[in-house]
Formats: structure tokens, sequence, C-alpha cells
């Protein structure tokens, strides 16, 4: 797709014959936001507003208001930002452990988000802050931000259909002897007993994770784990029901002397870009707490 950002519009140059809202209707727009454009007359061809019915043709020059202005939501605060990738439309960083992705309270402003806001407001964005999935508090890891308001509905739509791949690094109790790809379907709920707690529930909701054993000694295991689907604390959840919790997981397992936090890094993420279309793999090493018990994974039996 031949597109030219020139904030807050996005030119696309149209390959084939298509009707303007058919185009719309690719980014999975909702029928307000589609609406809304034609209001405020925020799309234009070859520089006159037409109907969403006008048929585009080859070489057409279709511009669309694409970007929203900063709404105040993540009040900046200004602290190093850990950015993976970052182009006109996405945002990818890793998240440190220990920080929530959003505040829990209108009034805090300690998250992820409020760093993310800082690094706009340091680089002159007039753009909102929006993520596109969560990692815990206590686990690290990549995590999408949409930069663009016209493509964060596509990359919502991409998420919901699984077709964004979140693949994570964990350290688990127990030995797993096999190496093969095992599969955990068990539906996840609310613990009525305990606010912070999710568990296995037949009322829950469907949660399909995936695992395999890269490295098992001293009766610990690192696995790499994907999701099929994204409930709250899955992961945690999931191992736990299956008799290796995550070292370190205070609300499903227990404590460690080896780490402070729940052993889990989000390291990879595999999807195709919204505009350009390119499939995009990017990884990211755990941190030293992580890293440093892997490496003892490593280190030959005596």
């Amino acid at each position: 797709m031949k597109y030219k950002v020139h904030y807050p519009y996005i030119t696309f140059t149209i390959q084939s014959p298509i009707s303007i809202e058919d185009f719309l209707n690719q980014f999975h727009l909702s029928k307000k936001t589609i609406h809304l454009l034609k209001q405020n007359k925020d799309y234009h061809v070859n520089n006159h507003f037409v109907s969403l019915s006008t048929i585009l043709l080859k070489n057409d020059k279709l511009t669309i208001k694409a970007f929203s202005k900063d709404d105040g939501m993540y009040p900046p605060i200004f602290q190093d930002l850990d950015i993976i990738y970052e182009d006109d439309i996405l945002l990818i960083v890793n998240k440190p452990a220990f920080i929530q992705v959003f505040p829990d309270h209108q009034e805090k402003t300690d998250s992820l988000s409020n760093i993310v806001s800082g690094y706009y407001h340091q680089m002159g964005y007039n753009i909102p802050v929006r993520f596109i999935h969560r990692l815990d508090y206590e686990t690290s890891g990549l995590i999408i931000f949409c930069k663009c308001a016209l493509m964060q509905p596509l990359l919502d739509y991409q998420l919901s259909q699984k077709d964004i791949k979140r693949d994570y690094l964990a350290i688990v109790n127990g030995t797993i002897t096999h190496k093969k790809v095992y599969h955990i379907d068990k539906p996840i709920g609310r613990d009525r007993h305990h606010n912070q707690k999710m568990i296995i529930s037949q009322k829950g909701k469907e949660a399909h994770s995936e695992y395999q054993c890269l490295i098992s000694k001293n009766n610990l295991s690192l696995i790499k784990c994907s999701l099929h689907s994204g409930r709250k604390h899955q992961i945690r959840v999931h191992m736990s029901s299956v008799g290796y919790p995550l070292i370190g997981d205070k609300l499903y397992g227990q404590a460690s002397s080896l780490i402070s936090r729940q052993a889990l890094h989000a390291y990879q993420l595999t999807f195709v870009h919204p505009l350009t279309q390119e499939q995009i793999c990017l990884t990211c090493p755990p941190p030293t707490d992580i890293l440093n018990i892997i490496e003892s994974l490593k280190e030959p039996r005596n």
C-alpha cells in the first residue's frame, strides 16, 4: 500500500478501483468513525471532498485525517524509555518490571503510559497515548502503542483474531523432561473470594496457552509460552494449574530467593504491520534478574 504521512493526515495512492467506504472498512473503523469522517469532511480525493460511495481509481490520491490530538489522559513524566521499534504508526517499547501499563487511579502518574506521554511531548508529537495490549505490573517485555487513531481499530482487530503473536519466557518450579509443545485449554474466571486473583473456572472465559521446555535443571525449568487468548494472569494461572507455577509468583505459587517477582518476560512479538503489510518480528532479551537464572540453568552439572 503506497502512502505518505503528513501529520495529521495520511495520503494513500490507490492501486485498484474501490469505493471510499470499502477502503475505510479495510481498517475496521466503526460506523460512527466513518460517519464523523464524512460529517467533518476529514477526507479528500485529489483535493476534493466527495461522497463515501465514490469509486476511487488507480493513482487517485485519498487523503484522510488519521491522527488525533493529545487528550491529556496521561500527564507526561520524563523518564528513560527503552524503544525497540518506532515508525509513524507504531511505538513498541520494553516495559520494565514493577510498573503498571496505565495508572490504577486517575491522580497517579507512575505508569508506562505516562512515560510514553513524556516521550511524545519531548519529541513534539501531539497525539494521545494508546496501548494495544497489557502486561502485569511485575512482568517485563514488549508492548505495542499505536500512534495513529486511524490504525488502532485494525490493530485491535488483529489482536482479537490472534494475528498478533505474543511469546514469553518464564521460569517455573518443577522438572519438565520432554521438549515437546504442550497445550493448556482451561477457561479462566475471577476468584470471588480474592479481588486480585483469577482461577480455572468452567464459568470463565475460554483461554488457550501453549508452552515448551527449553532447559530443565535443579527442579527449575525455562519455558517458552505463547498466548492464543488474552486473559488476565493467563500464563500464571495456566502454569500453576498444571503443577508448574512461576517462581517468585506470590499469588499463584510462592516467593523465591532467586528473584523478587514472577519470572515472566514478554520477549517476542510477531505481526503484520497494519499499513505496510510487512511481517514484523521483534525480540527483546530478558532483564538481568531472569537472565542470571537462565545462565545458571545453562551451566554444566558438576
